[in-house]
């Protein structure tokens, strides 16, 4: 008779959430995660891209030349700035072969005068001085023209490096050989004014930087002792068209003493220009860059002799004698690309391609490390295989316990669907199986019921049978 007592149902207990749910959940918290540590290995990628350092080799000449101790401290305000562009310095034994070695593209900087050989792929960064000449001669003699200068019968010329001598004999037309040429002599050295004078030389020809005269106040001294006689070059001008590399200067008034005030007025002479200058092949963008850092550092440039003091723009002027680079040319006339302008197509064509890549490689990290939802097709074989044991349900706490199991596999479906762990990918399948397998408990609930029905009658009627026997 107890097999007709039927059990209460076990209440089902609360089903934790789907372990699929939460590795999928830390998941996604790793993917964040790796997506904040990628962008910001990106930007730092792009900045060391754009901020990548570039060596640039400075020929020069002499170590304690003008030229070397400007290019050191050059190297130390790039360092300072914390510039992209670092300098490797070549010290030669002159600055001829400096030069020479620019010429054959060993080098991507150099300082010339231009009076020197130019090389035909330089082109200019910046003025970095003015040699100035100066024409003197003793008290109050004045040589009023290039035919007085000749009929001097010594001319000192007062500058650093034989080279002058060569140039001065040129502009002014003393031949080389005979004896004109005799009498232009470099001065001793330790050489003064008054020493020169006082030994018989008619007139003192100086090449000196603008910076280097208007600091010596040697001149201010002698002028005081005894006195000069600055001298125009009243063919200044016709120089300059002569000698390209040749410019025309003005020495403007007191700029060699103040008391007594000489010149007393603008005096019309010649000079050269210093330039820094740039392989041809350098970038735009280099160039631009290095003649920012240069004009925007002058005061860091400046040399103790004054070399580099007054550091002007070049000459961005197409008949310039030497032109300047187009990327100092940018900078100089304010016509530098913004970094949209410059890098707008770049840009444009690496946020597409990005874009491609991101996507192909987030695919292949979600096919990697996320774990896919459960499909709801797939539940439906847990449902067959209870529907299988139904048959082999003997009783009706049997039949209880699988109907418990299609119940269970249910609110699980509805749970997953809800949270995500499983798809509705195959809910017809699962439907169409769940009630199959519903109707099928509900046939075998039927058949056991009556089943159970009939055994009770048969064992009443065995038992009246038995109990008339009996009487």
């Amino acid at each position: 008779m107890s097999a007709d007592v039927r059990k209460p149902p076990e209440q089902p207990r609360p089903r934790p959430r789907s372990q699929v749910a939460k590795t999928n959940g830390r998941q996604v918290l790793l993917y964040f995660v790796l997506t904040l540590i990628l962008t910001g290995a990106t930007v730092w990628a792009g900045r060391v891209l754009l901020k990548d350092s570039e060596t640039l080799t400075f020929a020069v000449g002499n170590p304690n030349g003008d030229d070397a101790r400007f290019a050191a401290k050059l190297a130390g305000v790039l360092k300072n700035t914390n510039a992209r562009f670092r300098l490797k310095i070549v010290n030669n034994s002159d600055s001829a072969k400096a030069l020479t070695q620019f010429e054959r593209r060993e080098a991507d900087l150099a300082i010339l005068r231009t009076d020197a050989k130019v090389p035909p792929r330089a082109r200019a960064l910046a003025i970095l001085d003015r040699d100035l000449v100066l024409l003197l001669s003793p008290g109050s003699k004045k040589i009023k023209s290039l035919e007085d200068l000749k009929k001097q019968k010594k001319i000192a010329v007062l500058a650093d490096g034989d080279s002058n001598v060569s140039f001065i004999r040129s502009i002014f037309d003393f031949a080389e050989g005979g004896d004109a040429a005799s009498r232009v002599q470099m001065a001793p050295a330790g050489a003064t004014l008054d020493k020169l004078f006082a030994s018989g030389f008619g007139a003192v020809i100086v090449v000196a930087h603008a910076t280097q005269v208007i600091k010596d106040k040697s001149y201010e001294q002698y002028a005081k002792r005894g006195g000069f006689t600055l001298n125009a070059i009243e063919a200044a001008k016709a120089l300059a068209r002569k000698f390209p590399g040749i410019s025309e200067e003005t020495i403007e008034t007191g700029m060699l003493s103040s008391s007594p005030e000489i010149p007393d007025d603008d005096v019309d002479t010649i000079g050269l220009q210093w330039l820094l200058v740039a392989q041809s092949k350098m970038t735009t963008t280099t160039a631009a860059d290095l003649a920012r850092i240069i004009y925007e550092n002058k005061a860091e440039l400046s040399l103790d002799n004054g070399f580099a003091s007054k550091i002007e723009p070049a000459a961005t002027d197409k008949d310039a004698f030497i032109i300047a680079h187009p990327g100092a040319a940018e900078y100089i006339n304010d016509d530098i690309k913004s970094f949209m302008d410059r890098y707008s197509d770049v840009m444009y064509l690496g946020a597409g391609a990005l874009s491609v890549i991101g996507s192909i490689f987030a695919a292949i990290y979600a096919k990697i490390t996320r774990i896919a939802p459960e499909r709801a097709s797939e539940l439906a074989t847990a449902i067959l295989m209870i529907g299988e044991k139904i048959e082999h349900a003997d009783t009706l706490d049997r039949l209880e316990e699988l109907e418990d199991e299609l119940e269970k596999i249910l609110r699980g479906a509805v749970i997953g669907l809800r949270d995500g762990t499983i798809s509705s990918d195959g809910l017809d399948t699962f439907k169409l199986g769940y009630e199959f397998v519903r109707d099928e408990i509900g046939m075998r609930r039927h058949y056991l019921e009556r089943h159970v029905a009939d055994k009770v009658a048969q064992d009443d009627t065995v038992s009246v049978v038995k109990t008339a026997r009996s009487a």
